[in-house]
């Protein structure tokens, strides 16, 4: 079959469809990037579908991208697009905004429990009986011109999508659609609730492990550590390996020997930051008691494990009553907190992660199952 395919060079025409764009009930959205050495994605091809036809827009030709940030916000168009969350950032990185509604298909297919985290060639198939061709998604999408065989696969794949959402829309209650869209929001305003650089100590491997005094060493590293990671444009990674941050704050290196013999160590960190790095530990190392950071708690004991499988089972039983896949019901980061609000003897809370639907349906019924546990132990 061949696809209607209309290129987008200049910002006269992306106001121009962007302007007829907004009078649609919906948009299909993908995108291609490369994001090899970089903290960023590099935007290499945009694609819009309204289900009739492929919009390409080239990134490298577009510098007044108002009129797209307009359309990705406006209320009455759903944005559609599919496991969506590198596709986001970007959206935020070439023009400041995030799509609302937002409609993510690998989401509704869970919600229909077609299967949990289906890659989209799978849910194609699945949904409209088409085998997409492979071997473009690790092409270089920054190169001009584009293969035929990248356009090609660039076009089908935004066409498909607006043909599987309205599939889709045909199988969804009104309910779970809401719910979609619901999980939609989340997913942009996790994306907004951008981490702190002086909070990233948190999410460290074994950060949990460290005294007050080290944290507040290992609060520095990792704040300088994003931070360059965005000045630098580079990955995490290309600054400091995240498993030398923890024997870093543990061991607190003060020469380049002791430096480099740090477990992960790479020789060009050493060379590149080393002195820096070296000053960092010791000027953190001094802060004062007062300004140590709280003590992280402990990952819950491996008795817990018992109590955390019977949460997990209340939502399983609610996924098979309303026929989603089980998977998406409860995180279990969500039911960790959860237990870690009152473990071993409660009272317990509803943590804030347990939002919207699932708390409504489900959030009594988690802290019925931790009041049965107590009044049994």
């Amino acid at each position: 079959m061949a696809i209607e395919i209309q290129w987008i060079r200049d910002n006269a025409s992306l106001a121009h469809y962007c302007a007829s764009w907004r009078s649609l009930p919906f948009v299909a959205v993908d995108t291609e990037f490369m994001r090899v050495d970089t903290f960023y994605p590099i935007a290499g091809l945009l694609q819009v579908s309204e289900g009739e036809r492929a919009y390409l827009i080239d990134p490298l030709l577009i510098s007044d991208w108002a009129p797209f940030a307009e359309l990705l916000v406006d209320p009455a168009v759903v944005k559609v697009l599919h496991a969506c969350s590198e596709d986001l950032e970007v959206f935020l990185r070439l023009t400041g905004s995030l799509p609302t509604p937002l409609f993510d298909t690998q989401l509704a297919a869970g919600y229909l429990n077609l299967g949990f985290s289906m890659g989209y060639s799978r849910l194609v198939q699945a949904v409209l009986a088409i085998e997409l061709p492979k071997g473009e998604t690790r092409s270089d999408w920054l190169q001009r011109p584009l293969s035929e065989t990248q356009v090609s696969y660039a076009a089908e794949d935004v066409l498909h999508l607006a043909e599987v959402y309205a599939a889709l829309q045909q199988q969804l209650a009104p309910e779970k659609n809401a719910w979609v869209l619901e999980d939609g929001a989340e997913l942009v305003a996790n994306l907004g609730r951008e981490i702190a650089p002086e909070d990233a100590y948190r999410e460290a491997k074994l950060a949990w492990k460290l005294s007050r005094a080290q944290l507040a060493v290992l609060r520095e590293l990792c704040a300088w550590r994003e931070r360059q990671a965005r000045v630098r444009n580079q990955p995490r990674n290309r600054i400091i390996r995240e498993h030398s941050l923890w024997p870093l704050a543990r061991t607190q290196p003060d020469n380049l020997v002791a430096l480099a013999r740090i477990e992960d160590m790479h020789p060009k960190t050493v060379r590149q930051d080393g002195e820096f790095l070296l000053q960092l530990i010791k000027s953190a190392a001094a802060t004062a008691p007062a300004d140590w950071p709280q003590a992280l708690p402990e990952p819950l004991p491996v008795d817990a494990s018992t109590l955390l499988k019977k949460l997990r089972a209340v939502g399983q039983r609610e996924a098979e009553r309303l026929n989603i896949a089980p998977e998406l019901m409860l995180r279990k980061k969500t039911l960790e907190a959860l237990l870690k609000s009152g473990y071993p003897n409660g009272p317990y809370q509803l943590p804030d992660t347990l939002r919207g639907w699932r708390r409504e349906l489900m959030g009594q019924a988690l802290l019925d199952c931790l009041a049965a546990e107590g009044e049994s132990a």
